[in-house]
């Protein structure tokens, strides 16, 4: 095998910059080619499997694909992300129970479009066979065994021709392009002669960065535990973010970052969860959480905080949802299925605060909600102007048909967005009314019955 005489390196991520959008086709009840627009606080809304999870999952299988310390292939199905044992699992039905047997996810910066696509082939080997990009420098249009005169010919833009052609001699037989497969994506491999002298990652690198520096967090955040595993913390948090929160906690303290402590805290005061979370290092791999034993701080002080384990299961399921916003830069995306879970009402309203505060801080939040009143808190932070409507998406999932539809809005400077094709107020109106209908007939029934 030849050896890399150098090879381009992914530069660091610019702290302004996140993902803006996010496409997919072909991907489970997402058989038509769908988009949604990232913007600080993205929410998603709609029924059960109406496809909320679907528009994010291929992002979750391009991340845990990246992170895999073996080579997994084009995808790594079975992940800690996202988890199959088949392409059938996810891959759209064409009908009468048949598959296709392609399907693609495109992502945006605000300067970097890619699109990969992904065939399963007939031994069912999944393999990337096309990935459109561009960046600086135009359209890269890249395909599985393509011959270096295709690639000349019809990969680059005219702007990526030019400057190729004013780095290197087109009339030189000595060197020459190929495309490889480097686990999700595609590669430019220059070669003069038989050496291997470049790969080239094009506009993509900082994608990359990014795919890989999405936090994730899943709806079901694990069990309190008495104690927790020591997890290296960073800006990346391969895997899901729950098993790194005692240990960024712990961190925080390592440091005296006592602001990220204080906020931390009163996050937890406004929920009316606890008062206080400490991470004790009991050895050098295991941490323990303790919190305080009531909502609000007592004479009691430190005496007062127990283990995580013996409190309500609210607090070790939002625990790790406040601590990844606190711990995200701007730019990075964190995505978090169900924040509202195990939450009171009031505490669901006063969620939004917290997640509106990550998005004014320039992390890209994606919420995926069945939470109405997290809405309505979303759209009185924005009529208070605590928040600019600006940095607000909502996208409602519905499936017509066996298919995904998502249908987007923004808000105004009231707070309100209009009809979306179910409103959750409507269905909150639906269940009182029937209860108010039921109660009145049983009074009638009583006084005919006296």
């Amino acid at each position: 095998m030849a050896k890399k005489e150098s090879q381009v390196k992914p530069k660091s991520v610019s702290a302004e910059k996140g993902i803006t959008k996010i496409t997919v086709a072909g991907y489970k009840s997402i058989s038509q080619e769908q988009s949604i627009e990232i913007r600080p606080l993205t929410i998603l809304a709609g029924a059960n499997s109406s496809g909320k999870s679907s528009m994010m999952q291929p992002l979750l299988l391009l991340k845990q694909t990246l992170e895999a310390s073996y080579d997994p292939g084009a995808l790594r199905l079975d992940g800690p992300n996202v988890r199959f044992t088949s392409t059938d699992q996810f891959l759209s039905h064409a009908g009468k129970g048949k598959h296709v047997n392609s399907f693609h996810v495109g992502l945006s910066l605000e300067d970097v479009d890619c699109t990969v696509f992904f065939q399963r082939r007939l031994n069912r080997v999944l393999e990337v066979r096309r990935m459109i990009s561009s960046g600086i420098f135009g359209k890269v249009d890249l395909r599985v065994g393509m011959t270096n005169e295709e690639i000349l010919l019809e990969a680059f833009s005219e702007e990526m021709k030019t400057l190729l052609n004013f780095f290197l001699d087109p009339k030189n037989s000595s060197w020459g392009w190929t495309v490889t497969q480097d686990r999700c994506f595609l590669r430019l491999e220059f070669k003069r002669g038989e050496k291997l002298s470049t790969t080239v990652t094009l506009p993509i690198q900082n994608l990359e960065e990014h795919i890989r520096e999405l936090i994730h967090l899943p709806g079901l955040r694990g069990n309190p535990e008495r104690t927790y595993q020591v997890a290296a913390v960073s800006s990346n948090f391969a895997g899901t973010f729950e098993n790194y929160t005692a240990s960024v906690i712990a961190k925080w303290q390592a440091d005296r970052n006592n602001r990220k402590l204080e906020e931390l805290g009163q996050d937890l005061k406004s929920l009316g969860l606890t008062w206080r979370v400490l991470a004790n290092a009991l050895n050098d791999t295991q941490v323990e959480l303790q919190v305080g034993r009531l909502p609000q701080s007592s004479k009691a002080g430190k005496s007062d905080m127990v283990s995580i384990a013996d409190v309500g299961v609210g607090v070790s399921q939002t625990l790790p949802v406040l601590v990844a916003l606190h711990a995200a830069k701007p730019g990075q995306l964190v995505y978090i299925e169900q924040p509202e879970i195990h939450l009171h009402p009031r505490a669901q309203t006063a969620m939004a605060q917290i997640l509106a505060k990550a998005a004014k801080r320039g992390v890209r939040v994606v919420v995926e909600t069945h939470s109405s009143l997290l809405i309505l808190g979303v759209q009185t932070l924005v009529a208070e102007g605590e928040i600019s409507p600006e940095l607000i998406k909502l996208h409602w999932f519905e499936r017509r048909n066996g298919r995904t539809e998502i249908t987007s809005r923004d808000l105004d400077e009231t707070g309100a967005f209009g009809d979306w094709p179910e409103d959750f107020a409507d269905v909150v109106l639906e269940a009182q009314s029937r209860y108010l209908d039921a109660a009145e007939s049983r009074m009638r029934s009583k006084r005919r019955a006296s």
